[in-house]
């Protein structure tokens, strides 16, 4: 991840980007591409969405590096490893969906 993080800043430094990539702009940034994410299954059907042709996976494999680009940047502006956040929001989840009463169920937990 860090090398990651090293090579997104040294990307938008060398072409002089870091000025543009304010936390509002990259939040918007990431948005655009989680749409250009959502659009290759848009018209699909569920067991479609399962079935990408070679070119469709490229793009999908595309889109997925743009949105963990624009992750990245935005948590590095704020020091926020997005691995360890995950594995924490992940600890919280188990609590509030515990196996016993959520297991095959699809229903949004209330707090």
């Amino acid at each position: 991840m860090e090398a990651l993080v090293r090579r997104i800043k040294k990307f938008a430094s060398e072409r002089d980007w870091d000025q543009f990539h304010a936390p509002k702009n990259l939040a918007m940034a990431l948005s655009v591409e989680v749409a250009e994410l959502v659009e290759i299954f848009q018209w699909l059907s569920e067991d479609e969405s399962y079935r990408l042709d070679s070119q469709a996976r490229g793009h999908l494999a595309e889109e997925i590096g743009d949105v963990l680009i624009y992750l990245t940047g935005l948590a590095a502006k704020f020091d926020i490893d997005p691995v360890e956040a995950a594995h924490r929001k992940l600890l919280l989840n188990e609590r509030k969906y515990p196996v016993e009463t959520t297991r095959g169920s699809r229903r949004k937990q209330r707090r």
